[in-house]
């Protein structure tokens, strides 16, 4: 099955672009500008026979009326903070459209609800036109990145995570689509399950459970920025009306298993992020948010895993991995590093937690190193790695009955997973 076709947009969410007028005709965009690399992803060539992949996932999941919208109405802010505010209210409006196509609330274009690549490709074609923007009036560095920052945090929920009173409070965190240049038709499992868990409200006896989510960047440059810490550092905060009961971190991990990571360590390996970046280093501090001193070389998960496990979720087995690698004291980076399932060893030092040393490990680190520091210590936390994702085998074919169906079972087990450790904090 082949989906493919042109879309039926579903205009009360996105709105219709109107005709264009004569101010509309001005230039208002560099096409010579720089972009990052993960932005220049867009324009990857159709194989032969094939589809502009990007393009394609844009149209048949009902965003191109959004995508023109927001180049339009960008050109026509007449100041910075009319830009800002254009940013804010589009990147909401993209996340909450995203959410509400996933959910099934709304119906627009032709792929299916459970694909989380029309709204990452959205997004990127909107930094991409921020990036190149060229308005009327003097925009310096500085002031780009603040508007980037905004429509960022606004379009993956991250300026939405509010739950309201008299509920239990559960904050999950999926990831964009990553590992594109061998596979542009690349979809996260994680960032769609945050798509249909965003919102999500259900009950433990009296006791009524919400869940919030985000989704994060594949990039060591947006969490050196503080992106993980400033998505949940509002939820751990002491004193806060929306402090968290639970939180989750969630990835793709290996195929046919999820895994709940038992340690996360604080080394990046420095694998390539979407921006082809990355260098092996201790994870960095975060800006705006206190830091402990020293940094733990491990944290261990406080998730209540066993309750997950014992949920009897399917298709994939669920686990507690234990698994961390290190190097002996006093050796890193050069010393052999050794594996090992009892646990760090005294004065070890971190080479990878049970997920590895790439950004899932890092989303662990970084938002439980926070929790601890803001001494939020009983409020659980861990990462869970869920099912990795097999494509059609005809690179032609951007998706397929045995794909969907696939996706669709990881996702609706990773939700009921998210229940699971929602229901178990709801209890104690």
């Amino acid at each position: 099955m082949r989906l493919f076709t042109v879309i039926a947009v579903c205009a009360t969410v996105l709105g219709v672009p109107q005709a264009a007028t004569a101010s509309d005709a001005r230039p208002c965009y560099d096409r010579g500008a720089p972009v990052t690399y993960e932005e220049s992803r867009i324009e990857t060539p159709a194989l032969p026979g094939g589809v502009r992949v990007p393009y394609e996932l844009v149209e048949s999941g009902g965003f191109t009326p959004y995508v023109e919208k927001l180049e339009r109405d960008l050109c026509r802010a007449p100041s910075v903070s009319a830009a800002r505010r254009l940013l804010q209210r589009e990147g909401a409006r993209l996340w909450e459209t995203a959410v509400a196509r996933a959910q099934g609330r709304v119906h627009m274009g032709t792929i299916e609800r459970y694909d989380d690549r029309p709204l990452y490709w959205s997004r990127l074609m909107g930094t991409r036109d921020v990036r190149q923007w060229s308005p009327r009036f003097a925009l310096s560095g500085a002031e780009r990145s603040a508007l980037l920052r905004t429509y960022e945090y606004a379009s993956r929920g991250i300026t939405s995570t509010t739950y309201g009173r008299g509920v239990k409070r559960v904050l999950v965190s999926g990831f964009d689509p990553y590992q594109l240049n061998g596979e542009i038709r690349r979809s996260n499992p994680s960032g769609a399950s945050a798509l249909q868990l965003d919102g999500l409200m259900y009950r433990e006896g009296r006791t009524r459970i919400r869940v919030q989510s985000v989704v994060l960047p594949v990039t060591w440059s947006g969490f050196d920025a503080g992106i993980v810490e400033d998505a949940f550092g509002p939820h751990l905060t002491p004193g806060s009306r929306e402090r968290a009961d639970l939180i989750m971190t969630i990835s793709q991990g290996l195929r046919g298993v999820m895994n709940i990571e038992q340690w996360a360590g604080a080394w990046r390996g420095g694998s390539p992020d979407n921006n082809n970046e990355g260098e092996a280093e201790l994870i960095p501090p975060a800006p705006r948010w206190p830091q402990p001193s020293p940094t733990p070389e491990f944290i261990e998960t406080t998730l209540p895993y066993r309750a997950m496990i014992d949920a009897g979720t399917g298709p994939w087995p669920t686990a507690l991995n234990p698994r961390i690698c290190e190097w002996p004291a006093g050796t890193r980076p050069a010393g052999p590093v050794e594996c090992r399932d009892d646990g760090p060893s005294p004065g070890g030092q971190a080479q990878s937690g049970g997920g590895g040393n790439y950004l899932s490990n890092e989303s662990m680190y970084r938002s439980n190193r926070l929790r601890l520091e803001l001494g939020a210590t009983d409020v659980p936390g861990g990462h869970l790695h869920i099912s990795a994702l097999v494509y059609p085998a005809d690179p032609l074919v951007i998706i397929d009955d045995a794909f969907s169906a696939d996706r669709a079972a990881t996702i609706e087990q990773t939700v009921a997973l998210v229940e699971a450790a929602g229901t178990a904090a709801a209890q104690r």
